[in-house]
């Protein structure tokens, strides 16, 4: 190629390398990753202990680690972008950011538009009751007031249309029949609800392991229902569909990640369990 273009215009070669660069840069992802040493991340900015602003008002927590130690295997630096759920699960991103390391439970809907290279790991959602019900069992729950966040898997649990899109995940049974069934715009609205009293405004609530624990340690009146989880959740990175190089390069670091023992170590960090793996 240089030979050829010694035998150009200076005005040719400068379209040459117009061309070529252009041409780079519109290529696949990994080339644009290893070119500039950079992989843009999208991720959730207040969603702890997955992603969320730290005391230093950067962005700390499970996701942002996993994403950061991902960039690292691909010897790049990484940026974080938070734009809104919507709009990543969106799909077609036109490079705005190359990943999204956010928790995404992978749906058939959603696989129209976005590839699922690695399942990362797994959560348990659980019942869970004000503490003045401690004791209460998955049965004691029929007919009564159940509190959800609206468009996740736990609404469509309770409403018994629950489907999972992923191998691996233990097959489930739908164990209460809810009297009532309260929908809220995010995870803690209904356990912000369950707080208020048995009974006030919900009975209880179906919500993710890790958001159950977080809440009780932060002062919540609330415990988790005795016995099995009713459901696991895959939770999977997500990239813009058709990018197979891509795909296959993370489909790797995240089966290495698993190998190696750092998942693991990153979901005792921030889950204080491990939930790289079915329990």
């Amino acid at each position: 190629m240089i030979l050829i273009t010694r035998f150009f215009t200076t005005a040719a070669i400068a379209t040459a390398v117009t061309i070529s660069s252009g041409a780079a840069w519109a290529g696949s992802t990994l080339d644009r990753i290893h070119e500039t040493k950079v992989i843009k991340v999208a991720t959730a900015a207040n969603w702890p202990p997955q992603s969320f602003l730290g005391p230093d008002n950067k962005l700390q927590g499970f996701d942002i680690d996993v994403a950061t130690e991902i960039g690292r295997r691909l010897g790049s630096k990484v940026d974080f972008v938070t734009p809104e759920y919507g709009i990543i699960t969106a799909g077609r991103w036109s490079n705005r950011w190359d990943l999204s390391v956010g928790s995404m439970t992978p749906t058939t809907e959603r696989s129209r538009v976005l590839d699922f290279p690695a399942i990362y790991y797994y959560t348990p959602y659980v019942f869970a009751v004000h503490k003045d019900a401690a004791g209460a069992k998955a049965a004691d729950l029929n007919d009564k007031i159940i509190g959800v966040e609206a468009g996740t898997t736990s609404e469509d649990y309770i409403n018994r249309r629950l489907k999972i899109d992923a191998a691996d995940v233990p097959a489930f049974t739908y164990d209460v029949t809810p009297g009532e069934v309260k929908t809220y715009g995010d995870s803690m609205g209904p356990l912000d609800d369950l707080r208020m009293g048995n009974g006030v405004r919900l009975n209880a609530t179906l919500s993710a392991l890790p958001t159950v624990v977080a809440a009780v340690k932060n002062g919540y009146p609330i415990v988790r229902v005795e016995g099995k989880p009713a459901y696991y959740e895959p939770l999977a990175i997500a990239v813009d569909k058709g990018d197979e190089a891509f795909n296959s390069e993370l489909s790797k670091a995240i089966a290495q990640m698993k190998a190696d023992g750092t998942l693991k170590q990153l979901s005792e960090k921030w889950y204080g369990a491990d939930l790289t793996q079915v329990q």
